[in-house]
């Protein structure tokens, strides 16, 4: 999802040939002495020793409390988080204040990078893919068996059962609309998500007892992948990954309990790399004539364009991906309660599905939040659907209304801009438009917006959509 499940720093780098520069703004715990949020955008010193005379060449955003982009001589850097942060600390290679280079076993250029919540994920220039952070998220086949084994029973009784709790996921449910927006659980007084309890076949916890952070996390190592295949870009979820191989087909692991990864099941945890059928199970699913509960508006095949021939772009969101076809279909898949699956309703996904009314519109580039997604369209023009909470759909609505079929941006300080580049944290996102402008929205309470909380509670509202600069 571009960025952790709690809190989503923003970088931007600009590429200008001559000189690219990296700001930083909102939550970097290891930057500050006092840890509080940086709200003002503030230069990210290049590494000196080794990497003189290297410079900076992309921005990867960065997971919960920490930051990673590429050098120019394809060298992972990451920096900002504190040393009890966790899973987050050991992740980002213990680089706090002072931005390092993460120690790879592998001397190829990184081209490619992407974080989730406490795992991270690496492509090289010669296509391969290297993880590391939470086990669950490093197909490494070392695993213990309570990582691995654990399948989801949520209708059978026939079987001795435990019932365990995971953050982050208020139970999923069905519930059917055709005006596109339905009341959503909110957790804005407290900030945390509500509790999803699933029944799981009982084994042993063989690590419970151990008490370090470092049990839980394993280094980089390499994915391997069939024979041939080479990975060109990524995305990383809350607890799963998405690679897409130059092929145009796109790889999943990690967990997959609300069908994140678009196998058809909700097994809970996919311990190495699987091909993810994208393009023929949505393409069947085209070719017979189905009802979509869209406006009470019926589609046939005769009426959908061709859904197209391979992926050119993937999204992570906290427990959904989504996928974008070169005929510009935009696909979803996984947790649905919050309707960021787009299918106007708020079921959860097993499989990829085309999302019903952007059919007509040829969509460019996805991203993915904690509960919401956005896209853009070949007209530059961003569409939103999911969770609003903290109008992170920047729709200027009701925080307790989602929306579950996508909506359409109109702010008025979007008027005439076209974007080109979406990013999601958590519960924000981010725009860049052609003419080099950021446009941000969502929540600020580490100051993703450049801004103070106190700013936008007196005079501007966490709805609203705002401009924060020009950057080329």
């Amino acid at each position: 999802m571009n960025g952790g499940e709690e809190k989503k720093e923003t970088g931007v780098n600009d590429k200008n040939e001559k000189q690219c520069e990296v700001l930083m703004w909102g939550y970097f715990p290891g930057v500050t002495a006092q840890r509080s949020p940086l709200t003002s955008p503030a230069a990210v010193c290049f590494p000196e020793g080794e990497l003189a005379g290297d410079s900076w060449k992309d921005v990867c955003a960065g997971g919960c409390g920490f930051g990673m982009a590429i050098s120019a001589c394809g060298k992972l850097i990451t920096w900002g988080s504190a040393d009890d942060q966790g899973q987050s600390y050991l992740t980002s290679g213990k680089h706090g204040e002072t931005p390092d280079i993460y120690p790879l076993p592998t001397a190829d250029p990184i081209v490619k990078a992407a974080a989730g919540w406490a795992h991270c994920v690496s492509v090289t220039d010669k296509g391969e893919l290297y993880t590391w952070g939470w086990k669950e998220c490093v197909p490494s086949g070392k695993l213990p068996r309570c990582w691995t084994s654990m399948k989801t029973r949520e209708d059978e009784t026939n079987i001795k059962s435990s019932t365990i709790t995971e953050p982050g996921s208020p139970q999923s449910h069905s519930t059917k609309s055709t005006s596109g927006s339905v009341s959503c659980q909110n957790d804005k007084s407290s900030g945390d998500e509500t509790m999803k309890r699933r029944k799981v076949v009982t084994q042993p916890e063989y690590e419970a007892s151990i008490p370090a952070d470092e049990t839980l996390s394993l280094p980089p190592c390499l994915v391997n992948l069939d024979p041939g295949v080479k990975i060109t870009s990524v995305a990383a979820g809350g607890r799963h990954t998405l690679a897409l191989s130059d092929g145009g087909q796109v790889w999943g692991w990690g967990y997959g309990g609300e069908g994140q990864l678009g196998l058809g099941s909700r097994i809970k945890m996919v311990a190495s790399p699987h091909l993810i059928p994208c393009i023929d199970l949505s393409s069947n699913e085209r070719d017979s004539s189905v009802a979509i509960n869209q406006e009470n508006v019926r589609v046939g095949a005769e009426q959908c364009k061709s859904i197209g021939n391979y992926i050119k772009g993937i999204a992570c969101g906290g427990r959904h991906s989504a996928a974008v076809t070169d005929a510009g279909v935009l696909l979803a898949f996984g947790w649905g309660l919050y309707g960021q699956c787009g299918q106007g309703n708020t079921d959860d996904l097993l499989r990829p599905t085309c999302v019903p009314s952007l059919l007509s519109t040829q969509i460019e580039a996805v991203a993915a939040g904690l509960w919401h997604t956005i896209c853009i369209g070949a007209d530059g023009r961003v569409h939103a659907f999911g969770g609003n909470q903290f109008g992170q759909l920047g729709l200027g609505t009701n925080p307790d209304q989602c929306e579950i079929v996508p909506k359409l941006l109109d702010a008025s300080v979007l008027e005439s801009k076209k974007a080109k580049v979406a990013s999601s944290g958590a519960r924000h996102n981010a725009i860049l438009t052609e003419d080099g402008k950021i446009f941000c929205w969502g929540w600020n309470k580490y100051g993703q917006f450049w801004m103070k909380e106190e700013r936008v509670k007196s005079g501007l509202r966490e709805k609203d959509v705002f401009y924060l600069g020009k950057i080329f």
